[in-house]
């Protein structure tokens, strides 16, 4: 074993890291006793490097030899839940970090158990409209829409499933800025009529809004990311998790409390 991987914990960490079977193999031997040649078949790589492996595993105490297999003892099964738990973290942080300034600072403070929860969707060069196609496909399984900053769910093809839902009975509730009411009400005044004469479809207005969008679609929670100028849609974030989920119930509430009804003549004037 290298006197150096064996005088520190970093150069232990260093050691899984630096092969990707490694973790994957003493993960594996957690599970149940495996031979060589099935730790083969399962990374893909070599015996001869498997054999390496599981001597540096032995050496340091992870795995024992039972018979011709291999099992992790309880030191090694710490080490495997340990950098399982990282690669997690690490896996979260690597989606966040891209989207992390436009999170709302209450949300950035949250335990970071709760980054794994959430699912990231951002544009690619060849699929512009990622985070609004997303959007539109949990928007087709809710029954029950509130949003703040709802621009999101009035883009194509996000409108017509907003439609067909307010069809079906769904309760609704949009909050947006008196400027996004006046440029959706003047640009599509017959959509905006008959919108507003659903007993199942309100909107409100309130003059200070977040800078993203928090919708909630039944059980799940939307943070969207949109263009200071533009209004593009840069990130579309949705969780499930609790904590994300209370805030969001809490921010919205302060909002509609807070909001008045829109009256549609007044921008049709």
């Amino acid at each position: 074993m290298n006197s150096g991987d064996a005088g520190s914990p970093i150069g232990d960490i260093a050691y899984l890291a630096r092969s990707e079977h490694r973790v994957p193999t003493l993960v594996a031997l957690t599970d149940r006793p495996r031979s060589r040649s099935e730790l083969c078949e399962l990374t893909e790589v070599s015996s001869s490097t498997i054999r390496r492996t599981l001597s540096e595993f032995e050496d340091r105490t992870w795995v024992r030899k039972v018979g011709y297999q291999y099992v992790a003892t309880r030191l090694g099964e710490a080490i495997a839940a340990g950098m399982e738990d990282l690669t997690s973290l690490v896996e979260a942080e690597r989606k966040l970090r891209n989207v992390w300034h436009w999170l709302p600072d209450e949300v950035s403070e949250l335990p970071t158990e709760t980054w794994t929860e959430m699912t990231v969707t951002l544009p690619e060069p060849d699929s512009p409209y990622r985070p609004v196609n997303r959007f539109e496909s949990l928007l087709r399984q809710t029954d029950e829409v509130r949003y703040l900053r709802p621009e999101v769910a009035l883009m194509e093809p996000c409108f017509d499933s907003l439609l067909s839902l307010l069809d079906n009975g769904v309760d609704m509730t949009l909050i947006d800025r008196p400027s996004c009411h006046a440029y959706f009400i003047t640009t599509y005044p017959e959509r905006s009529l008959a919108m507003k004469t659903r007993d199942n479809f309100t909107v409100l207005e309130h003059e200070d809004l977040p800078q993203c969008g928090i919708g909630l679609l039944d059980g799940r929670v939307i943070i969207s990311c949109y263009g200071q100028n533009s209004g593009s849609v840069r990130a579309l974030i949705d969780t499930d998790g609790s904590a994300v989920r209370e805030w969001a119930e809490s921010t919205y509430s302060s909002f509609e409390n807070d909001a008045r009804p829109v009256n549609p003549e007044v921008y049709m004037e």
